[in-house]
C-alpha cells in the first residue's frame, strides 16, 4: 500500500516544468534541456565554470548512479563545487578517520563482545543494527549507551545520560579510567601507534570527577563503562550519524572515539571497527584543474588531506557566495537527490541565497520546498522505475563489502526519467557527448560494474545479492596504516600543522550553560535538533497517506518536570524559540529525556528545526554546523 501511494501520488513530478510568472508550465524535456543549457553556457562565459554549483543529497552512498552523474556533469563543465549535505553529516567522521587510521574503518557489532551505541538509536534508523544488538545481548555481549535520552535498548545495559555536546569530554574521561588502570593494549600501541604516551599526559585533565560536572553522568557510571568497554575484548562503538558530527567539536568527538577503539586495541579485530571494504566502481570523475571548491581556503582539509584532493566543495559556504559574491560568486545550481532549503542549517538563509541565482534545477520526484524555489522542474524516477546497483552502502557503513541489482518493476510515470539519464541529456545538449555515450540502464549499470569484475547479468542470478569479500581482519598486519606514519596517529601532525590541537579535546559550545550563562538564563532549554522518526527519511515520504497516518504531525519531546514548569501540556502545541526564531509543534513529555533538554525533529516544512541554527557557529577544523546542544525556550501556543 505505502509503495502504491509513493508511486502514484498526487504530487508526483510526471513532466518538467518551467515557472514563469510566479506560475507553473509544463514544457517539453528538449525545451527544459535547451533553456538550462544556454543559461549554463552564458554563466560559465560570464562568471567562469565556477560560478555553477551542483548539489547532491547524499554523494554516492545512498543512490550510486544519481551521486556519480552528477560528478561526471560537474566535471565536463568544469566547476569544483559538487556540494551535498555531508558537509555537515557523516563526511567528516570519513575524514577524522582516514585522518587517524589511513582509510575509513567502522564498527563490526555482529561480532562484538561488547556494544556503545553513542548518540544512535537504531531502532529509528538503522534496523539491521539493532538486530545485530539483540544479538549480541542473547549471546551476552555488554551493552553502553550513550544518549541524553534513555531509547529502549538502554534498559539492556549501561546508560550514560549526558549533556547534550560534552560527547567528547566523556570519551577523555573514559580514557583517563582506562590509561590510569593499566586496562590500556599495551603491545598494539607500542607497535602501531604514535603518540600514545602524550595522550596519556593529556587525559590527565580529565578525571571523572571534573567529567561528571562537564557532562551530568556520575563519575562511577563513567569508571564503570570504562571498564566494561576495555575488559570486553571486540568492543565496538557505535558513532550516531550527525549526533557528533553536527557539534562545535566535530572532528574531536570522532577523535576521541577513535582513541577508545585505539588504546583497548580493538582496531581490525572481531568485533572492532573493521575496514570497509567498498566495491570498486567506475570513477566517473572529469578531473577539474587549478580552481579552487567552497570552503578550501576557510576548511583546507575538508578538500585535501596528505595530498589526496576530494572533489566536494563546502555546502555551509554556499549561501555567503551566493548572497555577497565571497569568495567568488555563484550564480546557478542543480538540486539532485536532495532539499536543501529545509534540511541546511540556518534555512532561511539558504532559501534567500536560492531565490538570488539566475538558475535554480531541481531533480525529484515531488514538488518539495527546494523545488518551489527553482526555475525548472524536472521529474525523476522512483527505484522501481530504474534499473541500478543496490546494496552498495552496507560496505561503507557495516564493513560487509556487498552488492545486488536493484531491479526495475514498473515503467517510469509520465515523462519522468532515471537521474543518470537526464544529466546525460543534458551533458549532450552542453556538447559534451564523449562523456555521456550510455543509452540505457542497463549499459551504464554494466560500465559502472567493470571494476568489481561483475556483470549486471550475473547479478540478474542472484537476486538475493552478492558478498564481494568477506570481513578485513587485522589488514593492518598486512599493509600497515595509509598515514604518514603508517600507523595510527594518536598524535596528530596533520591537525596540528593546520593550526589545531593534535590531541582530542573537549571545548564547551559556543551557548551553553557554562560558556553563556547569562544567555541561558533567557534560554535555559538545550535542544537536540534532528530528530529521526523511522516512518520517514529525512525530509520524504510525508506525502504517503498511509505513512503519515503514523505521524501525522511533528513532535518534540520534553521532561515533565520541565514541561510543568513552563506550562507545557502533552499533545498540545508548544513554541519552541531560540535566538534565531521559532516554530510550533506538538508536546510529549517523556521521562525518559533528561530533564533540561528538549529533542526536535527535522524534516517537518511546517515545523523546520532549521530555521532555529545559527549556521555561523562551526566546528573550526571542517566547518560542520553546530546545532546539536542549542539553547531555546518553550512556551504553550
Amino acid at each position: 500500500e505505502n509503495l502504491v501511494e509513493y508511486l502514484y501520488a498526487e504530487d508526483r513530478l510526471k513532466y518538467p516544468m518551467k515557472k514563469e510568472n510566479g506560475s507553473w508550465k509544463r514544457i517539453t524535456w528538449d525545451e527544459a534541456l535547451d533553456t538550462i543549457a544556454t543559461k549554463l553556457k552564458k554563466i560559465k562565459k560570464d562568471n567562469g565554470a565556477r560560478a555553477m554549483a551542483i548539489y547532491c543529497g547524499s554523494v554516492g552512498v545512498e543512490h550510486v548512479e544519481a551521486a556519480f552523474f552528477a560528478q561526471r556533469f560537474r566535471g565536463a563543465y568544469g566547476t569544483p563545487n559538487m556540494l551535498s549535505v555531508e558537509s555537515g553529516c557523516f563526511r567528516q567522521r570519513i575524514l577524522t578517520r582516514q585522518m587517524t587510521f589511513g582509510r575509513y574503518i567502522t564498527e563490526d557489532v555482529e561480532s562484538a563482545n561488547c556494544i556503545v551505541l553513542w548518540g544512535h538509536n537504531p531502532d529509528e534508523s538503522r534496523w539491521i543494527v539493532g538486530d545485530w544488538v539483540r544479538e549480541g545481548l542473547k549471546r551476552g555481549a555488554k551493552l553502553i549507551v550513550v544518549d541524553p535520552k534513555r531509547i529502549p535498548l538502554a534498559k539492556e545495559g549501561l546508560h550514560l545520560q549526558l549533556r547534550p555536546g560534552t560527547d567528547a569530554a566523556l570519551a577523555l574521561g573514559m580514557m583517563n579510567v582506562i590509561i590510569a588502570e593499566g586496562l590500556y593494549d599495551q603491545a598494539f600501541l607500542d607497535e602501531w601507534t604514535v603518540g600514545f604516551d602524550m595522550l596519556k599526559e593529556h587525559v590527565k585533565a580529565y578525571p571523572p570527577e571534573k567529567v561528571e560536572e562537564i557532562t551530568w553522568v556520575p563519575a562511577a557510571d563513567i569508571k564503570e563503562a570504562a571498564r566494561i568497554f576495555a575488559t570486553n575484548k571486540g568492543a565496538s562503538i557505535v558513532q550516531g550519524t550527525c549526533t557528533l558530527d553536527r557539534q562545535i567539536n566535530d572532528v574531536q568527538n570522532s577523535r576521541a572515539l577513535a582513541m577508545l577503539q585505539t588504546i583497548t586495541g580493538n582496531i581490525e579485530n572481531p568485533g572492532g571497527w573493521v575496514a570497509s571494504r567498498i566495491i570498486p566502481l567506475t570513477d566517473l570523475r572529469v578531473p577539474v584543474e587549478d580552481v579552487l571548491p567552497l570552503g578550501e581556503e576557510e576548511y583546507p582539509l575538508h578538500n585535501v588531506l596528505w595530498g589526496r584532493r576530494s572533489a566536494y566543495g563546502h555546502a555551509m559556504l554556499f549561501p555567503k557566495a551566493a548572497l555577497t559574491g565571497e569568495p567568488y560568486p555563484i550564480k546557478a545550481m542543480i538540486i539532485t537527490a536532495g532539499n536543501p532549503a529545509l534540511t541546511m542549517p540556518d534555512s532561511k538563509t539558504y532559501r534567500k541565497a536560492l531565490e538570488k541565482l539566475e538558475l535554480v534545477v531541481t531533480i525529484d520526484l515531488f514538488m518539495n520546498e527546494t523545488a518551489e524555489l527553482s526555475d525548472i522542474v524536472l521529474p525523476a524516477c522512483s527505484f522501481l522505475e530504474q534499473t541500478g546497483i543496490g546494496g552498495y552502502p552496507v560496505g561503507l557503513m557495516h564493513g560487509i563489502s556487498y552488492i545486488m541489482q536493484r531491479k526495475k518493476v514498473i515503467d517510469p510515470i509520465g515523462e519522468s526519467k532515471p537521474d543518470w539519464l537526464i544529466w546525460s541529456e543534458l551533458g549532450r545538449k552542453m556538447g559534451y557527448e564523449e562523456y555521456f555515450p550510455w543509452k540505457t540502464d542497463e549499459e551504464m549499470v554494466d560500465h559502472l560494474l567493470v571494476p568489481s569484475k561483475f556483470s549486471l547479468a550475473q547479478l540478474e542470478e542472484h537476486p538475493e545479492g552478492i558478498l564481494y569479500a568477506p570481513k578485513s581482519y587485522d589488514l593492518y598486519k598486512k599493509i600497515g596504516f595509509r598515514t604518514p606514519s603508517k600507523k595510527i596517529e594518536i598524535y596528530s601532525e596533520t591537525l596540528k600543522e593546520a593550526g589545531f590541537d593534535p590531541l582530542p579535546t573537549y571545548r564547551e559550545p559556543s551557548r551553553s550553560p557554562v560558556s553563556t550563562p547569562e544567555l541561558a538564563k533567557e534560554y535555559p532549554l538545550i535542544m537536540i535538533t534532528g530528530a529521526r522518526i523511522r516512518e520517514y527519511i529525512h525530509t520524504q515520504l510525508r506525502n504517503v497517506p498511509a505513512i503519515r497516518r503514523l505521524a501525522p504531525e511533528p513532535v518534540a519531546e520534553l521532561h515533565p518536570a520541565d514541561a510543568a514548569k513552563y506550562g507545557i501540556a502533552e499533545g498540545k502545541e508548544m513554541i519552541v524559540e531560540t535566538r534565531e526564531g521559532s516554530i510550533k509543534l506538538l508536546a510529549r513529555l517523556n521521562p525518559d529525556i533528561a530533564e533540561k533538554v528538549i529533542s526536535v525533529p527535522h524534516g517537518w516544512a511546517k515545523a523546520n528545526v532549521n530555521e532555529l541554527v545559527n549556521s555561523d557557529f562551526r566546528d573550526p577544523i571542517l566547518g560542520a554546523p553546530e546545532d546539536k546542544a542549542l539553547l531555546c525556550r518553550v512556551k504553550p501556543a
